[in-house]
């Protein structure tokens, strides 16, 4: 696959690829590149990394992944992910990363958007030798947009963990039920604006940190979250879990929480502090 992609340049193109279980990896250094299933849910990547951290790194102009199922990735540092991003927007259908110890990883690039739709992200987290990650971990990107996909069977660490200054999390499930050592469903690190609406939550009782659900500016204040507006999310517990908070804020700044269907043991938000 790597001799598709160096073909393609510093122009643009399309790499259709066929059904199967492939050991390979490529890495984007230019362009734009669509990596698209010729038979979504069939094509396969599974336990190839390149420069020991992920099955595609990206860092062209942008990239486009769809109906790819990434698994099995480990590397030594714990981040080995289906899809490192580390320059340009990236825009992610249909696809899958499975077992593996982190789904998307990205550096930082604050003119950057990043976009995931319809995907599934399970059992991602730490491995057997307890290195880890989080099922995925955006860094100082300028938008994170991530819309009806599904977040489930956590190894550990966070399901959702976000740098990037705004966000759009939308119709998305989290189910914790089969989680284990995991803990904040979102983890918006430093804070960000934007709207966290339309999904559902359910939390495990096998938590390393049980104590919300949606974290906010926990690592600190540099993003503002002002305006923040969190609506229309169902959120519940698994039988024997631990009470917890819906929304916990390391930031007073006001935000919008509206019109949420919280079950039984769930606080509606609480005050953290550093």
């Amino acid at each position: 696959m790597q001799e598709a992609v160096d073909a393609i340049g510093d122009g643009a193109g399309t790499i259709r690829i066929a059904p199967g279980v492939h050991r390979d990896c490529a890495v984007q250094e230019r362009g734009t590149v669509s990596f698209v299933a010729a038979q979504p849910g069939a094509v396969v990547f599974d336990r190839m990394v390149c420069e020991s951290k992920a099955a595609l790194v990206l860092r062209g102009r942008g990239a486009r992944v769809d109906g790819i199922v990434f698994r099995n990735l480990e590397v030594a540092d714990g981040n080995g992910a289906g899809i490192r991003i580390e320059k340009g927007n990236l825009d992610v259908a249909n696809s899958m990363f499975l077992d593996s110890q982190s789904g998307i990883l990205s550096a930082n690039d604050p003119a950057g958007r990043i976009s995931i739709d319809h995907s599934t992200f399970a059992g991602l987290g730490k491995d057997p030798t307890g290195n880890g990650a989080h099922g995925m971990y955006i860094g100082d990107y300028g938008s994170l947009r991530v819309t009806n996909s599904r977040f489930e069977r956590g190894t550990g660490g966070h399901y959702l963990k976000n740098r990037a200054a705004r966000v759009e999390i939308l119709n998305n499930s989290f189910d914790d039920t089969r989680g284990r050592t995991t803990n904040y469903m979102i983890d918006l690190s430093n804070g960000a604006t934007g709207r966290i609406a339309g999904n559902e939550f359910v939390q495990g009782r096998e938590k390393d940190n049980y104590s919300t659900m949606i974290a906010v500016s926990p690592e600190g204040v540099q993003n503002s979250s002002e305006g923040l507006v969190v609506e229309n999310n169902g959120a519940r517990l698994a039988p024997g879990a631990e009470r917890t908070t819906f929304l916990g804020a390391w930031s007073n700044e006001p935000m919008v929480i509206r019109g949420n269907r919280l079950g039984v043991g769930i606080a509606e938000r609480g005050r953290r502090y550093l």
